[in-house]
């Protein structure tokens, strides 16, 4: 029984060993990466427009004050408060482009064609990132954004497809529709 413990601690202590080194090889390849995407993030928080102002808005969601994503509404926002805002069990209609930091698009719903409208991306608000969550639940059918992502409410330290780890995130959003606005998750 006592050569087995010795075998059980070998395993675990590989495992542990590797696992660590492959986190400080995905950091070390990504450093770089990760510097300059939140020196980007940091420059867009502090930008300001021609009249003096913050060009974006912090938004904190309810749940997490401590994270946020930044926002730029290209609308006259009264002319939208009174539409539907979407929940996160709603079905929403959006347009978009995506964008790294030095403007080279990774992602677009302008390609796409579907039986409910070309250019169109149809998904429930709770399937995206939460930078998405967070940016669609502040705006109303008809509101066009700029939103810039920090990689911890992106795609984080793992990254996915042509998207690298670290990576903070710009999109230009359009919400047109809400076809389906759930009231509760029907779960």
């Amino acid at each position: 029984m006592k050569p087995i413990l010795p075998i059980i601690a070998g395993i675990a202590l590989f495992a542990a060993a590797t696992s660590c080194s492959s986190d400080d090889n995905n950091w070390y390849d990504y450093s770089e990466w990760y510097k300059t995407n939140d020196a980007w993030y940091t420059r867009m928080k502090d930008s300001i427009d021609a009249s003096g102002h913050n060009y974006f808005t912090e938004l904190k969601p309810a749940w997490n004050n401590k994270c946020g994503v930044l926002i730029h509404y290209f609308n006259d926002r009264r002319l939208t408060q009174n539409n539907l805002s979407p929940l996160e069990t709603s079905t929403v209609d959006v347009k978009y482009l995506g964008e790294f930091y030095n403007k080279v698009p990774f992602d677009s719903s302008y390609a796409n064609t579907a039986d409910y409208g070309d250019s169109l991306y149809r998904c429930r608000v709770s399937d995206n990132i939460l930078g998405w969550q967070v940016a669609l639940n502040a705006m109303h059918v008809g509101d066009s954004v700029d939103v810039v992502i920090p990689y911890y409410m992106a795609y984080g330290v793992e990254g996915q497809g042509t998207i690298p780890p670290y990576t903070a995130l710009r999109f230009h959003i359009k919400l047109v529709d809400i076809p389906a606005y759930e009231l509760r998750n029907p779960e």
